[in-house]
């Protein structure tokens, strides 16, 4: 497989990705990242360093309107549900099977 057709594929992957999850706001970040190690907001940064790395301008709010199809705090008001003690205990514990985002530039 050639380099574009790959790359190709990988975007309509990400795409079918972000449709998905966008379709599925009753899956809470909190469960994503519980079962996965990732969630929305991975995604939103992952995307985000993506851009840096190729000099794009695109700020994290940007990023996150790309993944959740709305402004976060919009999504937040609409979707977000206030994490369980369970959920926040399990949060801690599988914390370094948490993905991470290389590239990424934390609000200071």
């Amino acid at each position: 497989m050639d380099e574009k057709t790959r790359t190709e594929l990988e975007a309509a992957a990400f795409r079918g990705l972000v449709a998905h999850l966008q379709k599925r706001t009753d899956v809470q970040n909190i469960d994503l990242m519980n079962l996965a190690g990732f969630c929305r907001n991975c995604l939103s940064k992952w995307y985000a360093a993506a851009a840096r790395e190729r000099n794009v301008p695109l700020t994290d709010e940007e990023a996150r309107i790309a993944v959740y199809g709305m402004p976060y705090s919009d999504w937040k008001a609409k979707h977000q549900k206030e994490a369980t003690p369970e959920q926040q205990k399990t949060f801690e514990d599988t914390k370094p099977l948490h993905a991470e985002i290389s590239g990424h530039m934390p609000k200071k």
